[in-house]
């Protein structure tokens, strides 16, 4: 395993472990309403802070782009940026829902390099290396084999913070939804996007979502062999925070079923 993935997982297993201590004692939690429909606990802050020491210990000339933190000083002069999301799902985190994980991604240079999504409930560890391939547990990962739309099993996120966009996506629902097996709507993009990369779903698609939802996920699914674009099949997802993975088959078909809303 290269060393930084290494000490991404070393970080990314200390979140784990605050976040499901305090997972059996969620009356206790002070939680803050960030905005509407989301909420931000003493659980983030506590996972994030460890997250950073243990990657700051390692690589002291390294920046952070948290989602509880914001950017650090220097960010834009750093080669390196770790891009972190302690706790992504923390709604579900909050009602006991066990659909939650940690994120932590590495761009140099403006590349992603390294992915780590963890899952604390199942204990699943999802990594990759850019051009090493995805893993779980330390077994190789594909993302699935499904070649026709119609068979897939698509995963996707509501809108929920704001709800500018919300015509459009229901419409996008609707025609997605039509062409499909089935839909899915676990609760944490992160974990979603570990999932087509594992070949447990066979696409997703979310906009509205921020660069430390996307940045492991979807490097896990490009090095599992599956595509990651944004809804005009170009590289603007983690700027534009509208994104589509899926495997290699159905993806073309997934983007035009996309497009074709309206």
């Amino acid at each position: 395993m290269h060393p930084m993935l290494n000490t991404a997982v070393k970080a990314a297993r200390k979140a784990g472990s605050i976040i499901v201590r305090a997972s059996s004692d969620l009356d206790r939690l002070t939680v803050r309403r960030k905005a509407h429909n989301d909420f931000v606990s003493e659980v983030d802050h506590a996972a994030e802070d460890a997250i950073i020491r243990t990657l700051r210990e390692a690589y002291p000339s390294h920046a952070f782009l948290g989602e509880e933190s914001g950017s650090s000083p220097k960010a834009s002069e750093s080669e390196h940026l770790w891009i972190i999301d302690p706790l992504d799902g923390t709604t579900n985190f909050l009602h006991g829902f066990p659909q939650y994980c940690v994120s932590i991604a590495l761009k140099h240079k403006g590349v992603l390099q390294q992915a780590v999504i963890f899952d604390p409930n199942r204990n699943e560890l999802f990594t990759a290396t850019r051009g090493a391939g995805a893993f779980l547990n330390d077994r190789r990962i594909r993302a699935s084999a499904t070649d026709k739309l119609e068979d897939s099993l698509i995963g996707t996120g509501f809108p929920f913070r704001e709800f500018a966009h919300f015509e459009e996506y229901m419409r996008m629902f609707s025609e997605v939804t039509r062409r499909v097996a089935g839909v899915r709507r676990p609760g944490s993009a992160a974990l979603d996007l570990a999932w087509v990369a594992a070949g447990r779903t066979d696409g997703f698609w979310e906009m509205g979502l921020s660069p430390w939802d996307m940045a492991a996920g979807a490097l896990l699914v490009r090095e599992a062999g599956g595509m990651v674009a944004d809804f005009e099949g170009g590289e603007t997802f983690l700027e534009s925070g509208r994104i589509v993975a899926a495997n290699a088959k159905i993806f073309p078909a997934f983007l035009q079923a996309l497009k074709r809303r309206g």
